[in-house]
C-alpha cells in the first residue's frame, strides 16, 4: 500500500470520527427534547480497484420504528377522545348540581310530593297550598333552566368544533410542508432527520384531535386518512370547511367538509368528502358526539320528565275543581279547530254551581249514546244547550271557554266514575286545557288523538325537516315534510314511509294520535329529530313536532308555567270534587272537600308511561336520569385515565427505542475519540516516513 493510500484512509477515518463526534454531540445537546429521535451515522467501506481506501460516511439518519410512532398515532386518537367526552361530561354533571342538595332538581320534585300532603293534612291551609304552586314553579324553573345550562354547554362544544378545525388545518398545513421538505433532502441523499422530527411531533398532536392513519410512501412523504376514511393528504394539501355556528338556531348542525387547498390553506374545489359524525374519532368525534347524540338525548328526557310532571298533575286537577268555583275555566289551544272531529266515548259532565257550592244548573254529554256528538262544534252546543241560560260555551281560535252567566256562580267539571270521557287516554277538560295546573304556549301537553283520516291542517307553505341519525349521531337521511293542502294524517305517514327515512324504519299513528317511528332491526338505536319546523295546524298555533310527538315535549318546557290564576290565587287550586248525583238546589261542592290533594299525592306515587324509557315514578325516572348522567361520567373519567395510560405507555416505548440514552452516547464519544486518535497516529506515522524518504535522497 503506498503512503499516499495510507493517509488518504487516515483522513476519512478522521472524518468519519468527526462526523459521529458531531451526531453524538447533536444527540446529546437533544436529550431532553420531546420527540426528537436519535441519529447514527452510517459508515462503509470504500473500495477501489479490489482495494479497501477507507471509509465512506453516510448522512446522519433517524433511530425510528414505524411500527411504535403507528401505535401512538392510533392510541392518540382514543385518548383525545375519551379525554373530550370526559370533560364535557363531567361538566354536564356539575349542572346537576350535588346529590341531595335541597337546590337539586330530586329534592325540587320531593319538595312537590311533600308540601301536596302537607295541603292534605293542613286541610287545605293557603299557605300550604302556595307552598305546592310554588314548588311546582319550582320544579318547572329548574328543568328550564337545566335545559337552557345544557344548550349553552351544546354551544361550547359547537364553539371548540370550530376551534378544533381550525387547529386540524395548521398541523395539515405544516405536515404538507414538511412532506416537501423531506421528500426534497431525501431526493438529493442529504439528511432529512430534523423536518422528519418536526413532522412526527406535528403527527402525534393531529392524531389527538383526529383518529389518523398515517402511511409513509417511498419518496419520504406520508399520506393521512381519517378513521373513517375520509383522506386528509395525500400529494395535495386538504383543508377542512366548517361553518360554526350554522343551524344552531334549528339544533342541525352542518358537516364538515373537505376541499383541496393551496399550500396556503386556501380552498379550492371540494373533495367530494364529509365529516358529519364521531365516527372520525379522536377529540373531533368525541365532540361531534356529545354536540350531534349525548347532550341532545338528555334534553329529550328532560322533556319526557316535564312531560310526565305536567301529563300527572294536569289530570289530578282537571278531574276535579276549586272551591269556589271559577266564573270562567279557559283552556288552550290543543291543535283542533271546530270542524274537526270530536272523537270521545264516555260521559263528561258540565256544572254551574254557586259560590256556596249549591248546583245551579249540569248537563250530562254521552259521547257513546244518540245523537251522536260529531264534531267540536257539535260538542260546543251540547254544552250550551245543557247549561242555558246559567252557562255558556264558546270555542274560538282553537280555545275552549266556557263560563257561568252570573258573576256569582262558576263553573264545575266532573267525570263520570264509570265511564270517564276518553279521547287518547285522556279526559275532556285535561284534552282543552280547561283546568290545567301547568301550562305551555307551545305545546297542549296532552296527545292529539288524531286518527289517520283526519285533515292534517298545514297549508302547502308549510315546511318541516326531519331527520334521522343513527347512535352515533350520524346523519343516515333526511326529508322535507311533504304537507300537501288536503292531505290527512294517514297521507303525512304514508309520505313519510315512501320518503328516504322509510328505508331504515317505519313510521305509524298510535292510539293517542302520536306519530312512532320503529327502527329496522339493521339501524336499532336510529332517533328521529325535527330541527326546524315551521308548520301550523289551522292557525291554531300547534306545529307538526308539537302535535305528532315527534319533537319530544322539551320545546313546550321552554315556555311552560304554572297557571297564573292558581298561582295567584290559592282558592284555584281544584281540590274538591263535582257531586255528579246532585240536582239543582243541592250541594254539589263541600266547603271543606280537599280529595283532590290526595288524589294528586297518589298520582306523584304511580308509574306512568315514559315510552321508549318504560314506565316509572316521577322519581325514579329523575333519579335514573340523573343517576346515568353522573354513572357516564365517571366511566368516561374512567375511559379517559385509561386511554392515557396506554398513550403514555406507547410514548415511552417509542422514545425508549428512538429516545437518547446519555450513558450509551458517552460511550459511542469514547470510541469515536479512539477513533479519532487512531487515525491521527497513522497520518503521524505517514509523515514521518515521507520525512524520512526525504531526508534518504
Amino acid at each position: 500500500m503506498s503512503l499516499s493510500s495510507i493517509l488518504n484512509s487516515a483522513k476519512s477515518g478522521l472524518a468519519a470520527s468527526q462526523a459521529g463526534m458531531q451526531t453524538v454531540s447533536t444527540n446529546i445537546a437533544n436529550v431532553g427534547t420531546a420527540g426528537y429521535a436519535r441519529q447514527t451515522v452510517s459508515q462503509s467501506a470504500s473500495i477501489a480497484g479490489g482495494n479497501v481506501t477507507g471509509v465512506v460516511v453516510g448522512e446522519p439518519a433517524r433511530v425510528a420504528d414505524k411500527f411504535l410512532e403507528n401505535t401512538v398515532y392510533q392510541r392518540g386518537g382514543e385518548a383525545g377522545r375519551t379525554e373530550a367526552v370526559s370533560t364535557y361530561l363531567d361538566r354536564l354533571q356539575s349542572l346537576l348540581g350535588t346529590p341531595g342538595a335541597d337546590s337539586g332538581l330530586s329534592a325540587r320534585l320531593t319538595a312537590i310530593s311533600t308540601s301536596i300532603s302537607e295541603v292534605g293534612g293542613l286541610q287545605g291551609s293557603p299557605e300550604a297550598i302556595a307552598m305546592f304552586t310554588g314548588n311546582v314553579a319550582d320544579a318547572i324553573y329548574a328543568l328550564d333552566a337545566l335545559q337552557s345550562d345544557v344548550g349553552a354547554l351544546r354551544s361550547d362544544v359547537e364553539s371548540e368544533v370550530s376551534d378544533t378545525v381550525d387547529r386540524v388545518n395548521v398541523l395539515l398545513r405544516k405536515v404538507h410542508g414538511l412532506n416537501a421538505e423531506v421528500s426534497r433532502l431525501q431526493g438529493l441523499g442529504l439528511s432529512a432527520s430534523g423536518p422528519a422530527d418536526e413532522r412526527m411531533n406535528a403527527l402525534q398532536e393531529l392524531s389527538g384531535l383526529v383518529e389518523v392513519k398515517v402511511r409513509e410512501q417511498p419518496d419520504g412523504r406520508v399520506t393521512i386518512d381519517t378513521a373513517s376514511g375520509q383522506v386528509l393528504l395525500d400529494k395535495r394539501l386538504r383543508q377542512l370547511n366548517y361553518a360554526s355556528g350554522a343551524g344552531a338556531s334549528a339544533g342541525m348542525y352542518k358537516g364538515i367538509s373537505i376541499h383541496f387547498a393551496a399550500d396556503n390553506g386556501a380552498l379550492g374545489a371540494s373533495a367530494g368528502e364529509t365529516i358529519e359524525t364521531s365516527g372520525v374519532g379522536g377529540k373531533l368525534g368525541g365532540l361531534i358526539d356529545m354536540r350531534d347524540r349525548v347532550l341532545p338525548g338528555f334534553t329529550d328526557q328532560l322533556g319526557q320528565l316535564f312531560g310526565g310532571l305536567a301529563g300527572t298533575l294536569n289530570k289530578v286537577a282537571n278531574e276535579g275543581t276549586a272551591s269556589p268555583p271559577p266564573q270562567t275555566l279557559t283552556g288552550q289551544p290543543n291543535g283542533l279547530v271546530a270542524a274537526d272531529r270530536l272523537g270521545f266515548t264516555g260521559k263528561v259532565t258540565f256544572a254551574v254551581v254557586g259560590q256556596d257550592g249549591i248546583l245551579v244548573a249540569k248537563t250530562t254529554l254521552d259521547f257513546d249514546s244518540p245523537p251522536p256528538l260529531s264534531t267540536v262544534a257539535d260538542a260546543v252546543a251540547a254544552i250550551n244547550d245543557g247549561l242555558a241560560p246559567a252557562g255558556s260555551a264558546s270555542f274560538e281560535n282553537g280555545v275552549l271557554s266556557i263560563s257561568a252567566a252570573s258573576g256569582k256562580n262558576g263553573i264545575a267539571i266532573g267525570q263520570d266514575p264509570d265511564s270517564p270521557s276518553d279521547r287518547a287516554g285522556i279526559g275532556f277538560s285535561q284534552f282543552f286545557g280547561l283546568n290545567n295546573l301547568i301550562r305551555s304556549d307551545r305545546n297542549a301537553l296532552a296527545p292529539s288523538g288524531f286518527a289517520s283520516d283526519d285533515p292534517h291542517g298545514f297549508s302547502a307553505d308549510d315546511a318541516a325537516q326531519i331527520v334521522l341519525r343513527d347512535p352515533s349521531g350520524k346523519l343516515l337521511a333526511s326529508h322535507e315534510l311533504d304537507v300537501s293542502a288536503g292531505g290527512t294524517w294517514g297521507d303525512l305517514v304514508d309520505g313519510l314511509n315512501g320518503s328516504d327515512l322509510g328505508s331504515f324504519g317505519r313510521f305509524a299513528l298510535d292510539g293517542t294520535g302520536r306519530i312512532t317511528f320503529t327502527a329496522s332491526t339493521a339501524n336499532a338505536g336510529a332517533a328521529i329529530t325535527i330541527p326546524s319546523d315551521a308548520t301550523d295546524r289551522f292557525d291554531t298555533g300547534l306545529s307538526f313536532s308539537a302535535l305528532s310527538g315527534l319533537g319530544g315535549a322539551s320545546a313546550a318546557l321552554a315556555t311552560a308555567h304554572v297557571s297564573s290564576e292558581m298561582a295567584t290565587d290559592t282558592s284555584r287550586l281544584p281540590l274538591a270534587r263535582l257531586q255528579l248525583d246532585a240536582t239543582p238546589g243541592q250541594q254539589a261542592i263541600g266547603a271543606a272537600d280537599i280529595r283532590g290533594a290526595n288524589a294528586f299525592v297518589d298520582a306523584l306515587a304511580s308509574t306512568i308511561d315514559f315510552g321508549k324509557d318504560g314506565r316509572s315514578t316521577i322519581d325514579m325516572f329523575a333519579s335514573r336520569l340523573l343517576g346515568g348522567a353522573g354513572a357516564q361520567a365517571s366511566l368516561a373519567k374512567t375511559s379517559a385515565l385509561d386511554a392515557s395510560a396506554r398513550l403514555g405507555d406507547a410514548v415511552n416505548r417509542r422514545d425508549s427505542f428512538s429516545g437518547v440514552n446519555i450513558d450509551e452516547e458517552l460511550a459511542q464519544m469514547v470510541v469515536l475519540q479512539n477513533s479519532y486518535s487512531a487515525s491521527a497516529r497513522v497520518i503521524s506515522t505517514a509523515s514521518q516516513m515521507y520525512d524520512t524518504l526525504l531526508n534518504m535522497v
